[in-house]
């Protein structure tokens, strides 16, 4: 008997089944040729060509068109273990379509044969029905989950930095990072792993700050609200403040900064405000409690915390012009986006400039001002001689102008009366040529500063000759550690955006622990650019990162995006970390500027020694765009007469004028899909037990619910781990807060196993820092949902506080 005799009237989807087939096999191996002709792998030529010829035999009622079908599903399986293994995320684009059309292929089986191959037809739909089932059972459970140590129950060491907490309230969130130190840790006990899914909304308070209709493209509420006292101090978006209730959320006051849209940089945002007390005005009176607040169109304001009137004794009626000095700037291209800083009695601030829009953008100078009066005391400029001004500059005097600017979260240490400075880039991020020794010397670094002086004190670089954007947004984490022989010193963990976790002596900027210079990628081609020759390398604590992109983890949700991805991975130059830029061709940066840790920084605990980080992975695809070129795209700098709005901006293609070159900065990804081209996760949270410095849990942050293919929410809780801006906070009650990912959830985590024990939905992105404090013998926990415009969040201006029944 002939099984294998066509059988006459191929139904209309069947047809439509083998079309869809060629049609797949010919786009795959066209692609796929030319990927090879780029060095890339021979896989999708040679399935493209079987699922080709399995289509057109599928077409004309052929069974050995099912039977070829069969080896494609089978090459598939196989480069999938080899290419993936148990990286089941891998597993998506290399599998799925494939599995999808073999499904229909098989029910094909029982029109194209006679007798029992029409029952294999049957069994291979099935078997194909299963093994999707599995797949997407095994996508939903936790990947890339590690326990290595049990959680500590001890202090790391006990020296100053635990005398200085006991002196803190435990009921107060009274700093940005809630102490002094930066801990982002509280002594709240409260809520317990026991008792915290019963958490429920206790008061939302909105504070009324939204952007203008259509202009949500720089919108990013990133606040961390203080408690100090009888008040909540929240700071909107564009500096408006307000003083809550903290046990109801009802607003006792509200100053409203007068901050227009024009003066919004990349992103209106204000996350936080410092708290200070003077010793000049005595208790009772006003002004004896202070509110500081810098703004977006740079102006430094003193508020009476009772009140939320300007203090009249503050420069001139409570407010400082910090555009002095400047020299020409323009609306958004400088702005305070970060809480000042106050040690022994001097606010220290720094500001944001919109680098890469030109090489002689506005000064990145450091300032230090009298916290009683306003009054200048000093300026670290650093291409100025001497460093250090000592008065403000007068006419035709302006701060050095294009040296890197500081614009993440400060830290300061009164014992020691420094303040320390993360830094980011010369002005021109991707352009190195026209940057001088001294600020080569202090780029992508800690600077410790003294705060009475502003004289420099020690640098720790983590980058050297940082052309890729890796500048510090971090808040460095203050601590007590061991030192080599086991005597505690006060030390400082910085974390950076290349996931590398430095531990320093903050007396000198020693490392304590080791720290590795490396080989580093040197072969540029751009004329009179070059790089360092070794990078800095922390081996003493584990790495927040992936590992290096190859072209086998490149991505996608179907085998054709994987496959552009492979094509653009090919045709890209890319080294590993510190790929040096290129002239002709583009480039890959990987974590990328987005990567690592950010603005959120880290929560320490200090009662137990467990570090918790939330960081992100996510590559870029970079190229020069040469003057010319760029000048026929209108491609200008903000400041420049002929700029037209939403042609630049602080990231993404950038004019950098004074330079050769513009510059081309995207994510890595799918046009159109808004699917990345690297694997996932591309946001993770990560426990580190400072005891020995191993990690004890680690998982991907953030689910799919609101995230998926064209930008759609897909609803499914899956662990994709997303993008993430905000950090975490550690409370005393084992618990963990977090919210910073995309899919606009509220976590708590247990600190000790990693377990995910409760999320709220919150009504905007949670792209900012969760604190917690106690009143009336009740914690809360409170969480900014303002959204986020690059993280595409929905907005909001919602406030929200959590608390027990």
């Amino acid at each position: 008997m002939n099984t294998a005799a066509p059988r006459p009237g191929l139904p209309l989807w069947q047809k439509i089944v083998a079309v869809i087939v060629a049609v797949s096999g010919l786009i795959l191996a066209v692609a796929g040729a030319y990927l090879l002709s780029l060095g890339g792998t021979w896989y999708y030529l040679v399935n493209g060509v079987l699922m080709l010829i399995s289509g057109v035999l599928l077409f004309a009622g052929r069974l050995w068109g099912a039977k070829l079908y069969g080896v494609v599903f089978l090459l598939a399986l196989v480069m999938t273990l080899v290419e993936s293994a148990t990286r089941l995320w891998g597993w998506v684009p290399r599998m799925g379509y494939i599995t999808l059309l073999g499904f229909f292929v098989a029910l094909m089986v029982p029109r194209l044969s006679a007798g029992r191959l029409r029952k294999h037809g049957y069994l291979a739909a099935a078997g194909c029905i299963v093994f999707a089932a599995i797949a997407f059972a095994l996508v939903f459970r936790t990947q890339y989950v590690e326990h290595g140590d049990d959680a500590p129950q001890a202090p790391l060491a006990a020296g100053d930095n635990a005398k200085a907490r006991a002196a803190q309230a435990d009921s107060e969130w009274a700093a940005y990072g809630r102490d002094t130190d930066a801990t982002r840790y509280s002594p709240a006990a409260q809520i317990t792993p026991e008792n915290v899914g019963k958490l429920k909304v206790a008061w939302t308070y909105h504070t009324g700050d939204l952007p203008p209709p259509g202009k949500t493209n720089k919108w990013g509420a990133q606040n961390t609200p203080l408690m100090i006292g009888d008040g909540m101090y929240v700071c909107s978006a564009t500096n408006n403040v307000s003083k809550l209730d903290p046990a109801t959320g009802k607003e006792i006051w509200k100053f409203v900064s007068g901050v227009k849209y024009e003066n919004v940089p990349y992103t209106a945002a204000c996350r936080g405000v410092t708290y200070f007390v003077s010793n000049a005005v005595p208790e009772g009176q006003s002004c004896h409690a202070r509110i500081i607040v810098a703004t977006l169109d740079m102006r430094l304001i003193e508020l009476d915390a009772a009140s939320g009137q300007p203090c009249a004794q503050f420069g001139s009626e409570g407010t400082v012009n910090l555009l002095t000095g400047m020299g020409k700037s323009v609306p958004g291209q400088l702005a305070v986006t970060s809480p000042p800083v106050v040690v022994n009695g001097t606010i220290s601030l720094n500001h944001q400039v919109l680098d890469n829009q030109r090489r002689w953008a506005p000064s990145g100078v450091i300032r230090g001002y009298d916290a009683e009066t306003g009054a200048f005391k000093w300026a670290w400029d650093v291409n100025h001689p001497g460093t250090v001004w000592h008065q403000e500059p007068g006419p035709g005097q302006e701060y050095s102008r294009g040296t890197p600017n500081s614009w993440g979260p400060m830290a300061g240490d009164n014992a020691l009366n420094l303040i320390y400075i993360p830094t980011g880039n010369s002005a021109a991020d991707y352009y190195d040529q026209l940057r001088t020794p001294a600020e080569n010397a202090v780029a992508s670094s800690i600077v410790a500063l003294d705060a009475t002086t502003g004289e420099q004190k020690w640098v720790f670089q983590t980058v050297h000759k940082d052309t890729w954007d890796y500048d510090i947004g971090s808040q460095p984490t203050l601590l007590d550690f061991p030192d080599h022989s086991g005597t505690p010193v006060p030390a400082m963990i910085i974390p950076t955006k290349r996931g590398q976790l430095f531990v320093v002596d903050r007396r000198n900027g020693k490392p304590l622990l080791p720290v590795e210079e490396r080989p580093a990628d040197t072969k540029v081609t751009v004329p009179g650019e070059s790089r360092a020759s070794t990078q800095p390398w922390s081996t003493g604590m584990p790495r927040l990162g992936m590992p290096d992109l190859k072209e086998s983890t490149m991505w996608g949700m179907t085998p054709f995006d994987q496959l552009y991805c492979r094509v653009k991975f090919r045709q890209a130059h890319y080294t590993g970390e510190f790929t040096a830029p290129q002239l002709k061709q583009p480039w890959i940066v990987f974590p990328g500027y987005n990567g690592g840790s950010d603005w959120g920084s880290v929560a320490y605990d200090p009662a137990r020694g467990i570090l918790v980080a939330n960081w992100n992975v996510t590559p870029m695809y970079e190229h020069y765009i040469p003057r010319k070129q760029a000048d026929a795209q209108d491609l200008y700098s903000i400041d420049d007469p002929r700029y037209t709005p939403g042609k630049g901006g602080a990231e993404g293609p950038g004019a950098m004028e004074d330079t050769p070159y513009a510059i081309s900065v995207s994510a890595f990804m799918v046009p159109g899909l808004k699917t990345l081209c690297n694997e996932p996760p591309y946001g993770m949270i990560t426990a580190i037990n400072l005891h020995d410095q191993k990690v004890i849990w680690q998982q991907p942050l953030g689910t799919a619910r609101a995230n998926g293919p064209l930008g759609l929410p897909t609803g499914l809780p899956i662990q994709i781990g997303t993008p993430n801006n905000g950090g975490p906070a550690i409370t005393a009650g084992g618990l963990v807060f977090v919210a910073a990912a995309t899919d606009n959830l509220l976590r708590a985590i247990d600190l000790k196993t990693g377990k995910v024990l409760w999320t709220s939905v919150l009504p905007g992105g949670g792209q900012a820092t969760p604190m917690t404090y106690t009143v009336n013998g009740k914690q809360y926990v409170v969480q900014m949902a303002g959204g986020h415009h690059f993280m595409e969040t929905p907005i909001s201006d919602a406030l929200v506080a959590y608390s027990l029944p």
